[in-house]
């Protein structure tokens, strides 16, 4: 019931910030009916468990699918009624980064009421801006909150944006943010923005907060690897355990090996998106954890970027940096850790999270590292009573495949995203988020992060140069950080298990 209710409270939680951030420039629908609705099913399937679960058996599949297209269809329909029209739908007063791109949405609308943004000098300015034989200038559009310069693209898209943004900015300083993008037709078109980070102060670091945050969280995870030290298992803090750090309070630094392992992990891969991001000069906080007095002690840690992201180098290298620098730092731990590890028998049902008795072929990587690190002592048919040091570890390959999903503004997102382009990299999402869906089967622990999948924007938000490709070095990284997905996420097949345990 713990489990059901601490579920329930954290589908609830990110539900409702997912639709806060993305449903009010959308639709003029409350942000707390669409709430309601896609929390409907979680309730009807809990609701089940709670009060049928013992005589009802198992959940029907009618039962878990009906809620789900119910919700669906009516999240939909009401999305729909309030939807707002284009020339409204962002609000001119927005302060993220993430305003900007989202622009660009309304820039191809049908037209508008236009409104003149610009005098006939500054528009002449702006004609004078565009070289003849790089950008064939034809004419200018005015957008709500935009002027859209329409024309021949006849040079490399990173040079001439280059070329033209250098123009802009020596005639009109701050004023406007460029963006080069493709209309529904596949044809280049810049854009001219007003720039609302113009009159703002820089991001503050607040170091202060950050470490206050940290101390926090290094205290929840420490309780967290008290009691994993103990029960190797995610417990309520057992009376015997209670009672014996009431006797020896010096006992709780047995929880240290898992929170500093953890924590370590999850700074690593955040400093690896604040390094990225300052390396292309953009204006990112330090990384803020957070912390959580249960589960596994913490929900990770993030990094608020302000900036707009100039062009999709950037994006791929912000949003690959974080789960590679994690990966890094990962696997040693997790070698070490399962060398300290126990082998025990398998138990009849084995989760994601049975740390007591955790199946290696969960997953590929897992398997193979398993193996390789104790050798001989796992057999075909054992399971590994992980050490904390190798729970952290395990869960450090979690959150990098979590991340590493490509959906939306998640890392993946980013990286299909700065791959493909923004069409191609929906697409994929759609295509992934359906497949966590699928493998939530399988692993009913997948299911609330599946949930949570389906509120994300499928489509990542445009850099302001999205139209450049990236290079051949970063298309392998890429594909390679893909690779890793795949391999954590998969589990392990039987004739891979017994090939790594002959050897």
């Amino acid at each position: 019931m713990l489990f059901l209710l601490l579920w329930l409270v954290l589908l609830a939680v990110g539900s409702y910030w997912m639709l806060q951030r993305s449903v009010p420039r959308l639709s003029r629908t409350p942000v707390w009916l669409l709430w309601l609705v896609l929390m409907m099913p979680a309730l009807v399937w809990i609701g089940w468990g709670l009060l049928l679960g013992q005589q009802g058996g198992q959940l029907p599949f009618v039962v878990f699918l009906l809620p789900l297209l119910l919700s669906s269809l009516l999240y939909w329909t009401l999305l729909q009624w309030g939807r707002l029209p284009p020339s409204r739908a962002i609000s001119p007063s927005q302060e993220e980064a993430t305003a900007i791109a989202a622009t660009t949405e309304a820039l191809t609308a049908a037209s508008t009421a236009p409104t003149r943004s610009l005098t006939a000098e500054e528009e002449a300015l702006v004609r004078q801006c565009f070289p003849f034989d790089r950008f064939n200038l034809q004419r200018l559009e005015y957008r709500y909150q935009a002027v859209i310069c329409r024309g021949n693209l006849r040079g490399d898209p990173a040079l001439v944006y280059e070329q033209v943004r250098t123009a802009l900015q020596q005639q009109f300083g701050d004023r406007f943010l460029l963006m080069l993008r493709e209309d529904n037709a596949g044809k280049p078109f810049f854009a001219l923005i007003p720039n609302p980070l113009r009159q703002q102060p820089r991001l503050a670091l607040k170091p202060g907060l950050a470490i206050v945050l940290l101390g926090l969280t290094l205290l929840t995870t420490t309780v967290v690897g008290f009691v994993l030290s103990y029960a190797g298992q995610l417990t309520e803090i057992q009376p015997q355990l209670a009672q014996s750090l009431e006797e020896n309070p010096a006992a709780l630094l047995r929880g240290l090996p898992y929170a500093l392992s953890l924590l370590t992990i999850l700074g690593v891969h955040e400093f690896g998106h604040f390094w990225a991001a300052r390396q292309h000069r953009l204006q990112a906080s330090l990384p803020y954890f957070i912390p959580v007095p249960a589960f596994l002690g913490t929900f990770g840690a993030f990094v608020r970027i302000r900036s707009p992201i100039p062009d999709r180098k950037a994006l791929f290298d912000v949003g690959v940096s974080g789960p590679l620098a994690g990966l890094v730092i990962t696997l040693p731990l997790l070698i070490w850790g399962l060398t300290q590890s126990q082998v025990v028998p398998m138990p009849e049902r084995s989760g994601l999270l049975s740390f007591s008795a955790l199946d290696p072929g969960v997953s590929i990587l897992m398997g193979i590292v398993s193996h390789l690190s104790l050798g001989d002592r796992l057999d075909v048919g054992q399971a590994l009573q992980l050490h904390p040091v190798a729970i952290a570890g395990y869960l450090g390959l979690i959150v990098t495949a979590l991340n590493l999903i490509p959906v939306g503004q998640l890392d993946g997102g980013h990286i299909v995203h700065a791959m493909f382009g923004q069409r191609q990299g929906a697409v994929i999402g759609q295509v992934a988020r359906l497949c966590v869906l699928a493998l939530s089967f399988v692993r009913s622990e997948l299911l609330l992060w599946a949930l949570l999948l389906l509120l994300l924007p499928v489509a990542d938000e445009p850099a302001l140069n999205d139209l450049s490709e990236l290079d051949d070095r970063r298309d392998g990284i890429g594909f390679f950080a893909l690779l890793m997905l795949i391999l954590i996420v998969l589990p392990l097949p039987p004739v891979l298990q017994q090939w790594l345990t002959a050897l």
